[in-house]
């Protein structure tokens, strides 16, 4: 069933008073008929020749089932009540905990960089020919990207036949257990824990959802290594306030005569590892940094940009290293925490092999620090999405895009594009861009286009359209204040005949999804973009002058992971098929 989103927005509620009454860029009458598929939560039936995206419809019902959405605020208050859940669906599957030892798995915790240390990790040891399986999360444009062997994401053929294998033995069961059912990504890890189990991995590099002590991946009873990379404050409903708060919870995967690495980190954090350490009997260890390390080939050359990846990859050379201890010199011991020992140690610094050294070099991560350069327009795609995670962006983008900036044969347009989700504190995010000095800030929230053809892999049914509309138009007043120009007269986006003079050398607009604006910043000057241009007034068209007059149009994108997938499926469709 397809649902005019107009109509949706329009439903009965404030808000939508309000948006009727405004103008948006892209016309919603005069023949065009904005729609999202309305995806059916009922529950598709496991019958042959089910194909992918049946699967994925049917997994988008645990985003919303009622037995799911109780049991996220039941455990919220209890959340030990989380691993004990995740024990009975594991075993309503048809595994065990005894199982997962077998996969020899590599824990990974963390605020910022968990992801790119699994990547560098996993590169590696596939470097060696270890056939490897990596969970990680959340997915950019298909959540098969989730779940990889040997470095890409299973195909669509093998996630179907394992998704209707966990997925049956689960529905096949829930009337025993109370019509109960996992949630999305708690069916997703014990989805990834069967496939690799049945695809016979040598390991398994498992990234934590979030925190850590309470996350449904602390299942694992005995992984042969855990990794905490750098620790901050985000989803503070969750995990607390506070960075001891926070690390308690990270330090939660340490498990006894387990080797445990951190990267330095804030010193009340590093004391909470301590103790949970101790707590934990487990050795922890700070990793050197990247410089340390020698090579007979110089300076460590990264495969993802940016600064603060090189903490990351002293993490994984640790990660990576003790695993092959274990692996190929079994007897080898490391220090237990007793009471005695209280002080962290410090990692080995040890000279990485070609393989490794690599390893590191051919490492790959998705919207994270990327760059892609369509003809006279360039990407740069960044899913920072906390304050400290956006500093970074900040850094790596002014130093990046000067680089190509002298590089080209004119002036050059800079353009934000920006959403954050959840609870982040997109205003101070905003702030820290405020200096990159952007010709224009566009917002949209994070759907992927206007008529999504199917498309339920980017389907968050836990969001309304009219929230996510809300936060891009408080993003834009945000950006305004910051650029100290407050108008009473509204939004220059929804006003169409009485646009403000243009003050500031930054203008703003807000589309209502990441296809509209990508065609509209780039003006028709990326080949990729051949999709339908919807139509856009000519007062905003006419905005769009510096962006045709500009030699090269260098756009940032950034605030979620969410946002970057949904524009990686239009930038780089060949990568998504």
């Amino acid at each position: 069933m397809m649902v005019c989103m107009w109509s949706a927005w329009r439903r009965g509620s404030v808000f939508a008073a309000r948006l009727a009454k405004r103008d948006w860029p892209c016309s919603f009458s005069a023949g065009l008929s904005v729609r999202y598929r309305d995806f059916s939560t009922k529950t598709a039936p496991n019958i042959p020749g089910m194909e992918y995206q049946d699967a994925i419809c049917t997994l988008n019902t645990l985003q919303t089932n009622a037995s799911a959405l109780e049991q996220v605020r039941r455990e919220r208050c209890l959340p030990q009540l989380q691993l004990q859940a995740m024990r009975g669906f594991l075993e309503r599957a048809g595994l065990t905990v005894e199982e997962l030892d077998h996969l020899n798995i590599i824990h990974v915790t963390g605020t910022k960089g968990k992801g790119s240390t699994c990547a560098f990790t996993e590169q590696m040891l596939r470097s060696y020919g270890f056939r490897t399986g990596f969970y990680s999360s959340p997915h950019l444009v298909q959540v098969r990207e989730r779940i990889r062997i040997n470095g890409q994401p299973i195909g669509k053929e093998l996630f179907t036949k394992y998704f209707w294998q966990v997925y049956g033995r689960l529905d096949e069961t829930k009337d025993a257990h109370g019509g109960m059912m996992p949630a999305y990504f708690r069916f997703l890890t014990i989805l990834a824990f069967h496939v690799f189990l049945q695809e016979k991995v040598d390991l398994a590099v498992i990234e934590v959802g979030i925190g850590g002590a309470y996350d449904c991946t602390n299942i694992i009873r005995r992984p042969w290594v855990c990794g905490v990379s750098s620790l901050g404050i985000d989803h503070t409903q969750i995990l607390g306030d506070t960075i001891e708060k926070i690390a308690w919870q990270k330090g939660g995967i340490f498990k006894p005569g387990v080797p445990a690495f951190t990267v330095k980190q804030p010193e009340d954090a590093m004391v909470m590892l301590r103790s949970r350490a101790k707590e934990m009997r487990s050795p922890l260890r700070v990793c050197p940094d990247l410089e340390e390390y020698q090579t007979d080939c110089g300076s460590l050359v990264l495969g993802l940009a940016g600064q603060h990846q090189r903490s990351n990859a002293s993490l994984a050379l640790q990660l990576s290293h003790t695993w092959l201890q274990k692996r190929c010199l079994p007897e080898t011991s490391f220090p237990s925490t007793s009471d005695e020992n209280t002080e962290v140690l410090q990692g080995a610094v040890f000279t990485p092999s070609p393989i490794m050294v690599k390893g590191l070099a051919d490492t790959e991560w998705a919207g994270r620090n990327q760059t892609l350069r369509h003809g006279a327009v360039t990407y740069f795609l960044d899913g920072a999405h906390t304050m400290r995670s956006m500093k970074a962006c900040v850094h790596w983008f002014r130093e990046t895009a000067s680089q190509h900036e002298r590089n080209s044969s004119g002036a050059v347009a800079r353009v934000l594009l920006f959403n954050a989700t959840g609870e982040r504190d997109s205003a101070a995010m905003l702030k820290l861009l405020v200096p990159c000095q952007f010709d224009f800030a566009v917002f949209c929230p994070n759907i992927t286009e206007a008529m999504a053809s199917c498309n339920a892999d980017q389907q968050n049914f836990n969001v309304s359209v009219e929230n996510m509309l809300t936060r891009c138009l408080d993003n834009e007043r945000s950006w305004h204040l910051h650029n100290s120009q407050v108008s009473n007269k509204g939004s220059q986006l929804l006003i169409e005949d009485s646009l403000p003079k243009k003050t500031t050398t930054t203008d703003t607009l807000v589309f209502p999804c990441i296809l509209s604006a990508l065609q509209w910043i780039t003006q028709g000057r990326d080949p990729v973009l051949t999709d339908p241009v919807l139509p856009v007034k000519p007062s905003i068209n006419a905005k769009a002058a510096p962006l045709c007059d500009a030699s090269e149009i260098h756009i940032l994108i950034a605030g979620s992971l969410h946002l970057v997938g949904g524009a990686l499926k239009h930038l780089d469709a060949a990568n998504y098929k």
